[in-house]
């Protein structure tokens, strides 16, 4: 195993000793299998570690070894110097309930309990009166934006959001040591860009110690050791200098807001919101906070030629359209109508497809059933066809199903069902082109997002 630093030097004593870690399935049978071999590895405090590598290499068995959640067939893990391996079952609880936090790439919310009671469920068994676990979870979920989805149920949540919950929920004992299981594998960029913000921001600012497991490289650059991994070894652990990821803004300079431009008249109203909450962040939560109005702004800009107060009608109509506040030939005139008269001031013909694509959408997302997966999957295989006039053959349509039964499944992420339809039918895919698997993946996920 090669190891590369960076002029780190480590004084501390590790947080998590793993030594000669093996894990073996049906060991000494015809179909024994070794996920992990002979895995050295120290952790230390404040470490934002990545384990990184191809699927079924083990990396997600490693975390888990260190939760204590796969028992090993030889060698020892501790934690604190506590052998993890030798636990009890009620040990363990305790283990997980006080020294890490875990979050899991598919969230493992309680579909009965709100969301305000989910993260307080850890804590409720600590010896705290109710109110003090409240109190401690509501001030979680105000930290991440969510503090208005309190009392809403995990299913009227986005992926961004479940995240979200699932990350204040690790959060609500105060662990030490957090561990990720590709955190943020089911969730589009944008939220996927916010969560690995958070990560960051739990070890820099928070001093927590973050273990992380991904195979997308693109989220490297966030750790200071990466472990990579093969076949369920340790090829190589790369030490690294921490990177500053500067907000990037003209409103924010030196770690201070330029004062004299919150009162400019000309700020939009919504960048004005955000300048006055940035007072006391760090450089990366205000960045974090800018890209999705900055994204925005490029958006309007190149696509629409809509005002602000356009735009923002618009919107409104389609949110009552969605809460069924309106039917569709009201939406679709409205949109025609004068904003002086309480419409959204389109010309009649981009009206007309716009509240036809809407209606279509929203339409086709309600034939969803996850009652009747395999059913639901057929139809959406057949509205893909349509919409997009691909032509399938009945055999190539059967294919598309069975992949996106896997994403209804929540077997694969958006990116595993992107790169199944873009990969050649001899390597076992559908043989879409690059172009046309994004935009079948776009067109996917947003349906799943309107089912919700």
């Amino acid at each position: 195993m090669d190891e590369v630093a960076t002029n780190q030097t480590i004084t501390k004593k590790p947080v998590i000793e793993i030594k000669d870690l093996n894990v073996v399935y049906n060991q000494g049978q015809s179909n024994e299998v070794r996920t992990l071999e002979n895995i050295n590895l120290e952790i230390f405090p404040e470490e934002y570690v990545i384990i990184f590598g191809p699927s079924g290499c083990g990396k997600s068995t490693l975390l888990y070894s260190i939760s204590g959640l796969q028992k090993p067939s030889g060698g020892t893990v501790l934690v604190n110097g506590q052998n993890v391996n030798v636990l009890k079952n009620k040990e363990i609880t305790e283990f997980h309930r006080s020294k890490i936090g875990m979050i899991f790439q598919s969230f493992y919310l309680i579909n009965t309990l709100n969301i305000l009671e989910n993260v307080c469920l850890p804590k409720i068994f600590g010896g705290r009166t109710v109110k003090q676990v409240k109190d401690s979870a509501i001030l979680l979920l105000e930290r991440y934006g969510i503090s208005g989805q309190a009392k809403k149920f995990p299913s009227e949540l986005s992926g961004g959001e479940k995240q979200r919950t699932a990350v204040a929920r690790a959060l609500i004992n105060n662990p030490d040591i957090i561990l990720a299981d590709e955190p943020v594998g089911n969730l589009d960029s944008k939220s996927s860009h916010l969560v690995m913000t958070i990560f960051k921001e739990l070890n820099e600012i928070d001093k927590k110690t973050v273990i992380l497991v991904t195979h997308d490289h693109n989220h490297l650059k966030f750790a200071n050791k990466v472990v990579y991994m093969m076949d369920g070894k340790i090829t190589r652990v790369e030490l690294k200098e921490k990177q500053e990821f500067n907000a990037g803004s003209y409103i924010f300079k030196d770690g201070k807001l330029r004062e004299d431009l919150i009162k400019s008249e000309n700020l939009p109203a919504d960048l004005e919101l955000l300048m006055r909450s940035f007072k006391g962040m760090s450089s990366s939560r205000v960045g974090n906070l800018l890209m999705p109005f900055k994204a925005q702004q490029i958006f309007y800009h190149l696509f629409f030629s809509m005002t602000d107060d356009q735009i923002n009608k618009t919107i409104k109509k389609v949110e009552n359209y969605l809460y069924f506040k309106e039917g569709f030939d009201k939406f679709f005139n409205e949109l025609d109508l004068p904003l002086e008269k309480g419409g959204a001031g389109w010309d009649k013909r981009i009206a007309k497809k716009f509240s036809e694509d809407v209606k279509s959408l929203v339409q086709t997302a309600d034939k969803i059933s996850f009652v009747d997966k395999p059913r639901s999957a057929e139809k959406l295989a057949e509205y893909i066809n349509q919409h997009l006039e691909l032509k399938l053959e009945d055999e190539s349509k059967h294919s598309l199903a069975k992949v996106i039964l896997d994403r209804l499944d929540n077997r694969i992420g958006q990116e595993e069902f992107q790169k199944l339809i873009d990969l050649p039918e001899k390597k076992h895919g559908l043989g879409f082109d690059k172009r046309l698997a994004e935009k079948i993946s776009r067109e996917i996920e947003l349906l799943i997002l309107l089912r919700y």
